[in-house]
């Protein structure tokens, strides 16, 4: 499993870069191919490589991605290495662990009919070229188990917040800053003004549908020299809410903001980018898992809502449920510390093969 998972995380997949994606599609299919004896279709999609295996009418989904939000050459700064059972590297965490996890788990089923497992090439930047694809597959399947990494101690995912993201454009006018700043429209100060009603938009959402809601401004540019009013402002908006009253509520409240500096004008993009993963749509899988590890004698397994979302969100919104986290037993997704525990690997992988031998 280490020797596979250092070929995975050896191999680059930075979502943004199509061609280091497309390698990694085909690494993972070789994987894929040598465990489950069988030849994966690859599905690029507007340059992004998605690699499907398909076996008999499928009826569990098996969920995850080989992209990474880490850019290409990370691996100068942040090689692979295992040292006292920590394995590291970009994406070792999320979420090629996982991959590899699934692939020996199935390795060791007597029969892969009714599964159908896909590994997309999109997920960290919003599965905008999987959506459907997933979603579809979902449809037709009665569970899907995703492979994303756990929570801190290995706990399930049995909840996450929906996304929606929003670009908010201010267009001004610009004007010499010392000669006539009274004839431009100052697109910085409109983004001000944007900031704080934005705060507001989080309060009046918990006020009508409960807690749970942040909507969080993330990146910010204005301006163009430092003597001319700016004439142009940009705004990017990160919301998570809890449920779809929540999402809905947000939508409406941020497509009505105004501007408040005369002469400017707002153009306001983008929308719900992924639903809500209630937990009723993973409680009767949740139970399931938790009766295969105390088989397995692994312990009581634990589960937890969480801010983050996954390609789980989507299925999960077509009706299918769906249980998340059953991948790597680590810590810090995206970040300098992230890692995998070498010696859940294969604690993890029995209870994955469990569960679908139980669901089938």
């Amino acid at each position: 499993m280490l020797a596979d998972l250092e070929e995975l995380v050896a191999c680059e997949s930075c979502s943004t870069d199509h061609a280091a994606v497309a390698r990694s599609g085909q690494v993972v299919a070789a994987q894929g191919r040598r465990l489950l004896g069988a030849s994966p279709r690859t599905l690029v999609t507007e340059g992004v490589t998605h690699v499907r295996w398909t076996f008999g009418a499928p009826r569990v989904l098996l969920l995850g991605h080989h992209d990474t939000v880490w850019p290409t050459g990370s691996l100068r700064t942040h090689p692979w290495s295992v040292e006292r059972g920590i394995a590291r590297g970009p994406g070792v965490f999320d979420m090629k662990a996982g991959l590899v996890q699934m692939f020996h788990a199935l390795a060791t089923l007597p029969s892969l009919d009714g599964l159908c497992v896909l590994v997309t090439g999109d997920e960290e930047t919003g599965s905008a070229t999987s959506r459907a694809l997933i979603e579809g597959i979902a449809r037709q399947c009665s569970t899907t188990l995703v492979l994303e990494p756990s929570a801190p101690g290995g706990v399930l995912k049995t909840g996450r917040k929906g996304v929606s993201f929003y670009d908010i454009t201010v267009h001004g006018r610009a004007a010499h800053s010392g000669l006539e700043p009274e004839k431009g429209v100052n697109a910085g100060t409109e983004l001000a003004h944007q900031l704080l009603a934005l705060q507001g938009v989080a309060d009046t959402v918990t006020a009508s549908t409960g807690p749970g809601t942040t909507v969080t401004p993330t990146v910010l540019r204005a301006g163009t020299a430092s003597n001319t009013v700016p004439a142009r402002g940009e705004l990017n908006v990160d919301v998570r809410v809890p449920h779809l009253a929540a999402q809905e509520a947000v939508d409406q409240l941020i497509r009505g903001l105004e501007p408040q500096v005369p002469g400017a004008r707002l153009e306001i993009n983008g929308g719900p980018n992924r639903p809500p993963l209630a937990p009723d749509a993973s409680r009767e899988l949740f139970a399931l898992a938790a009766e295969q590890a105390a088989r397995l004698g692994l312990g009581p397994l634990r589960q937890t809502a969480v801010g983050g979302a996954s390609d789980g969100n989507y299925t999960a919104g077509v009706g299918c449920p769906t249980l998340d986290g059953l991948g790597a037993v680590g810590d810090g997704a995206h970040a300098d510390h992230e890692h995998v525990v070498t010696a859940t690997m294969p604690e993890r992988a029995r209870l994955l093969a469990h569960l679908v031998g139980a669901l089938r």
